[in-house]
């Protein structure tokens, strides 16, 4: 008899238990295109009809969406192509929470119309004292869009530095952003030199306020000058800072590095900054400042374009409330404690038959967060050949190991741990078997 007259009937495979849990996890439209698709490689005889099933379970993603978890082993912490600042479980915790209704803006208490993300709003405002008042929107640049629309309007002027007109990923260029605003941008000083006097001799009847600017994403050395917050405050219009990066109080680990409070208290009258970056949070744009001025921009028309959801509200409140973040804890870690890790996976890996190495390395803040400053660290030093193993996409199929992603050195492949919690070494290790048992045996 012919096998192929032997393939499952559809509604025989859809009862599987397998594929009747995942069509309540994925749909049943793709749950029942991965059935299709099995049977018809079982009649073109490429597997056999016993193995439809197993077959189309392969062939599901583990989630609905089609973003791919990966452990980020490249030693940017805050990596932009893989998302950025990954989540605590308290936040992620919390946005599991408010997936379903909420009392975003409905007072329990009363029955009555809430404020609208109220128990972020108050997190937000006791991380920053030096805040009067707090806002939040959906990025940063939200944020600068919505400081140049509200407080310059139509004409307005507003004074920035030329060495702070900066540009960032994917040819995002502050300049075109205000622009886009209809403010005037009135530049003074030079790429490397910017003094007090250059901000005093611009500021006139038309302008708005002084923007300042910190270059995150690269730095200037040698023969340079800038004027400090302090001494902007001295001028006759408010000075909204943008730190970007997202700091909201010093860090020891990044001394260099502006923070909100500082900032604050030095005399900005508002400061913008990013929430999916140093703070380890969502994406989102953080304001704070003087309260007339926070209030001004918060009811702006524009600030319902530019509003969050109250999956960000959760997740913000719940890293500036809960337990340190994942980016705060890769910080924070030891150099001796990261080689103690890489010793040990490097050892686990040997017995396996792997070539690994722990190696020192240097990690990185990434995401426009303190330019040129290193991390020590320490990395696991892999054949190159695992490279694109790690990074395939069966594995997360099957939902056995995440992608990882590392980083090629010297014909290497680290995989850097500053990057990875500790509570991830197992999962790193099991990826690495994974990725291994892939390779073609050799002569193969």
């Amino acid at each position: 008899m012919d096998s192929r007259r032997l393939v499952p009937r559809t509604d025989a495979l859809l009862a599987d238990p397998r594929l009747a849990a995942a069509a309540r996890r994925l749909g049943q439209a793709r749950v029942k295109a991965a059935v299709t698709a099995a049977q018809q490689r079982a009649r073109e005889g490429r597997i056999t009809p016993a193995q439809v099933a197993d077959a189309a379970v392969a062939a599901l993603p583990a989630h609905a969406a089609s973003l791919t978890p990966v452990l980020n082993a490249t030693g940017v912490l805050l990596h932009t192509n893989l998302g950025r600042a990954p989540l605590s479980a308290a936040a992620r915790d919390a946005v599991a929470a408010a997936a379903g209704c909420t009392d975003l803006e409905f007072d329990l208490a009363s029955g009555a119309r809430g404020q609208r993300g109220r128990g972020a709003l108050a997190a937000l405002a006791a991380a920053v004292p030096a805040a009067q008042a707090v806002h939040v929107v959906n990025n940063n640049a939200a944020a600068l869009v919505l400081a140049a629309t509200a407080l310059a309007g139509q004409a307005g002027e507003i004074v920035v530095s030329r060495g702070e007109l900066i540009e960032i990923g994917d040819r995002f260029r502050l300049p075109e952003l205000l622009e886009s605003t209809g403010a005037r941008i009135r530049e003074v000083g030079t790429t490397n030199r910017t003094t007090l006097a250059d901000y005093a001799a611009a500021v006139g009847p038309g302008t708005a306020f002084v923007l300042k600017v910190h270059p995150s994403n690269y730095r200037i050395e040698g023969f340079t000058a800038s004027a400090s917050v302090a001494e902007l405050a001295g001028l006759p219009v408010p000075v909204i800072g943008d730190i970007g990066s997202g700091l909201l109080a010093p860090c020891p680990r990044l001394p260099g590095e502006p923070d909100a409070d500082t900032w604050l208290r030095a005399g900005a009258a508002v400061v913008t900054a990013s929430g999916d970056k140093l703070l380890g949070g969502p994406q989102a744009g953080l304001i704070l400042g003087r309260a007339d001025l926070v209030t001004r921009l918060a009811r702006h028309p524009l600030a319902r374009a530019l509003r969050v959801d109250k999956l960000t509200f959760a997740a913000l409140e719940a890293t500036l409330a809960g337990p340190p973040a994942p980016v705060a804890e890769a910080l924070a870690a030891s150099e001796t404690d990261l080689m103690n890790r890489a010793e040990r996976l490097a050892a686990q890996l040997c017995s396996a038959g792997i070539d690994a190495r722990a190696v020192l390395a240097q990690a990185a803040a990434g995401g426009g967060a303190a330019p040129g400053v290193a991390l020590p660290s320490a990395a696991v030093s892999l054949p190159q050949s695992l490279a694109a193993p790690l990074r395939a996409g069966e594995p997360v199929r099957r939902g056995v190991v995440p992608a990882v992603i590392g980083r090629t050195e010297g014909g290497r492949v680290l995989l850097d741990l500053r990057s990875v919690l500790p509570d991830g070494d197992d999962t790193l290790a099991a990826a690495v078997l994974e990725a291994a048992a892939a390779l073609p045996a050799p002569g193969g």
